[in-house]
């Protein structure tokens, strides 16, 4: 799966800029944005196993919003459309230059790096990308707003993304990515080092930071970690927190009672209402489609996405058969002012007590199927029940869209067999992406012929829930097994351009 790692959060408010200069005492006017480090000097540590190595790499730079937020909107009208830019100034949206935006990581080569040796010697150079989208995120001025309204990552992980927002908070800070990312082996030898970072001069323009403030020197020291596979596993995890993947909370089962549902069903409970605020459930095609192998057999993996396009959040409590594995779900619907305003049965949930599960379960919320080139039922995944997580940012520039939702993974109250109650929820503009990795959930596909078939990512399959149209519940994803029995060989064409 393809990340933006986001590292640098700012340690407190007393960040200190490249003159020195603490943030909490900055001039009452500050510039619309200024670019800073942290600290003056950092050590970096390598981390070996066998032939593998990891450098944990935090510069500690940070761009920080003057009086005003730095927010900008960027997406799509389609899979085959460019991607374009908006910067929100005041109330009014200005277009940014084409070319800005390539993708959904960020305001494309944002920030250039030179590393040099001991010696002056440039061992490195490269460019990486800024959205301001960070989990560290702080206040870094006593007068700035007590809270930012802007999503925790940049939205980068879907292929299928449509929309994004990018922001930070007047008087905020957002950690710059101080790695290329798509470089796997980054590595320096034990050593000290100069690193240059400098601000990309049409962003420096654009975006009002001095030029006396674009460019920051940092002492990088790089000596040995812990040696071995637990300390390498550990410096990967720092540098990349579960928070930054999607679908690492997946195997979490703990419990937030914050997003409990009520103890019991409501004695009586108001019809659907005919009319007014309901989700709309989308899937998106297939993605990070693969082969694998396992005990002889052949296996095709994916990741599929359901993502919530509709006016209303997806909201489904369910309340627990006394003595019992079950639970009888029911849809809640709400106006425009967020009252609840009415309910329906939709099925059931259900404890599942198998390792990497350990949570419950909705049994209605999607299906996955293999077709064939005839566009018939070929096989169908073992994966028929679901914890709703909002793991994706699949278009935030929909009306309403949750750009911070609450429960990201499954650390909320689809765990624990102790319950008598949950509440899953499938926010707006947030998609929830399950990799079918495993036997029994990805297709077996060791006895099928060569030849073109299809993989169906259907939700709502049975019709349980109420939605505001369900012509756009089922996407196809085309793929073409070849090879020969002891050697497969799988081919995904583009949809819509899109390889991934």
């Amino acid at each position: 799966m393809r990340k933006l790692l986001t590292r640098g959060a700012a340690a407190g408010v007393l960040v200190l800029t490249a003159a020195g200069v603490g943030i909490a005492q900055a001039a009452s006017d500050p510039p619309p944005m200024q670019f800073v480090a942290a600290t003056g000097q950092v050590t970096a540590e390598r981390y070996t196993y066998g032939d593998e190595t990891w450098l944990s790499f935090d510069l500690g730079l940070h761009v920080i919003a003057g009086k005003d937020p730095f927010e900008i909107w960027a997406k799509r009208t389609g899979y085959d459309k460019p991607i374009t830019a908006e910067r929100l100034v005041g109330k009014k949206k200005v277009a940014l230059p084409a070319g800005l935006v390539t993708d959904f990581a960020g305001l494309k080569d944002f920030t250039s790096f030179k590393i040099k040796d001991a010696a002056g010697t440039v061992v490195k150079s490269y460019s990486t990308s800024f959205c301001g989208n960070t989990w560290g995120s702080a206040r870094t001025r006593p007068d700035a707003p007590a809270t930012s309204p802007y999503p925790n990552q940049c939205g980068d992980y879907n292929p299928f993304t449509l929309g994004a927002v990018w922001g930070v908070q007047a008087g905020w800070d957002a950690g710059v990515v101080d790695r290329p990312v798509r470089e796997d082996n980054f590595d320096l030898p034990n050593g000290t080092y100069t690193v240059t970072a400098t601000v990309n001069p049409t962003y420096q323009k654009l975006f009002g930071i001095p030029a006396n403030q674009s460019t920051v020197d940092v002492k990088v020291t790089v000596v040995d970690g812990e040696t071995g596979e637990r300390g390498l596993r550990a410096a990967k995890a720092a540098d990349a927190p579960e928070a930054d993947n999607p679908n690492a909370g997946k195997q979490v089962s703990e419990y937030r009672s914050d997003l409990r549902a009520p103890a019991k069903k409501p004695a009586t409970l108001k019809a659907k209402p005919a009319s007014g605020p309901k989700p709309d459930l989308r899937s998106l095609p297939a993605w990070g489609i693969e082969l694998s192998q396992e005990d002889g057999r052949t296996y095709v993996n994916f990741g599929a996405t359901v993502w919530n396009g509709g006016t209303s959040p997806l909201v489904v409590d369910g309340f627990r058969r006394t003595g019992t594995e079950l639970m009888d779900a029911y849809q809640y619907f709400f106006d425009t002012k967020g009252n609840q305003v009415g309910s329906v049965q939709a099925g059931t949930m259900e404890w599942d007590a198998r390792e990497g599960h350990k949570h419950w379960h909705f049994t209605d919320f999607a299906q996955y199927n293999l077709l064939g080139a005839d566009q018939k039922q070929v096989e169908r995944s073992g994966k028929e029940a679901f914890c709703l997580a909002n793991t994706d940012a699949v278009d935030y520039t929909i009306a309403n869209a949750k750009w911070r939702p609450d429960n990201t993974d499954l650390s909320t109250s689809c765990g624990a067999n102790t319950t008598i109650a949950v509440r899953e929820v499938l926010d707006i503009g947030n998609g929830d992406t399950y990799s079918q990795f495993r036997p029994g959930q990805s297709f077996d596909v060791t006895g099928l012929p060569n030849g073109t078939y299809y993989i169906q990512v259907l939700a709502n399959p049975a019709n349980k829930l109420a939605e505001l149209s369900t012509t756009n519940n089922s996407a196809l994803r085309q793929i073409v097994l070849g090879g020969t029995p002891d050697n497969r060989t799988l081919t995904v064409p583009p949809v819509f351009g899109i390889t991934g």
